[in-house]
């Protein structure tokens, strides 16, 4: 389990293609100090298994299955690129600030930076299928960075029409917005990413918690009353 506060801006040494695979290579002298095969660390959210320790290179290995580069953005790293790191929470460590479990639920990509005095606010597509998880001043992990939710876009019309949208039309593009301080766009890769850049989403697992009990109740309340009508 993380928490979405990045130790440490690591970068990628090097990176081996394998046949369904590839192995990072990641310059970490923080996060590789106490790092042993076996431990987690996320990268750009994503929680990965250590695999070796080069202590003096300062870096760790991990492995990556096709999949996961398939569906993160850790597929589009190459050597030099920089990468959030953050070590698994010990059980009497800090919540500094959510939830976070490294298991990436979608991507998205930056489609604005508005830059103001002291801070800036970044826009990023969210998934449809994860646009019911967010919520203003909820929380969210982007690239395994745990940000609070300042805006967020209209709920689009369910799948099935609301009536608000013609046959045929595409559904209106879903997006959230942050707002990052001087430090989090500083220690961060949020600072530096352009618009289009894609990036790793995991949404308050809470929040699906949440929605998986709601359902599991209408289904029983709904039971209930289908088998007292029969009688």
């Amino acid at each position: 389990m993380f928490t979405g506060i990045v130790e440490e801006l690591g970068t990628l040494l090097r990176r081996d293609e394998l046949r369904d695979a590839a192995r990072l290579v990641v310059h970490a002298p923080l996060c590789s100090t106490d790092a042993v095969p076996g431990a987690s660390i996320a990268v750009n959210g994503v929680c990965l298994t250590v695999v070796e320790i080069d202590g003096d290179a300062a870096a760790f290995s991990a492995d990556v299955m096709a999949e996961t580069l398939h569906r993160s953005s850790l597929g589009a790293l190459h050597a030099g690129s920089a990468v959030n790191l953050e070590r698994a929470m010990p059980a009497d460590g800090r919540f500094g600030g959510h939830v976070v479990q490294g298991h990436v639920d979608g991507t998205g990509r930056i489609l604005a930076r508005h830059l103001s005095e002291h801070w800036e606010v970044v826009r990023c597509s969210l998934p449809a299928a994860l646009a019911r998880y967010v919520v203003q001043k909820g929380s969210i992990a982007v690239d395994g960075v745990s940000l609070t939710v300042s805006a967020v876009s209209e709920a689009a019309p369910d799948a099935e029409g609301s009536g608000t949208a013609a046959a045929g039309d595409a559904a209106p593009q879903q997006w959230f917005e942050v707002s990052l301080i001087p430090t989090t766009l500083a220690a961060t890769t949020l600072g530096s990413l352009p618009v289009g850049a894609v990036v790793n989403l995991e949404v308050d697992v809470l929040a699906k918690y949440v929605e998986r009990q709601v359902q599991h109740q209408l289904h029983d309340g709904v039971g209930r009353l289908v088998a007292e009508g029969v009688r």
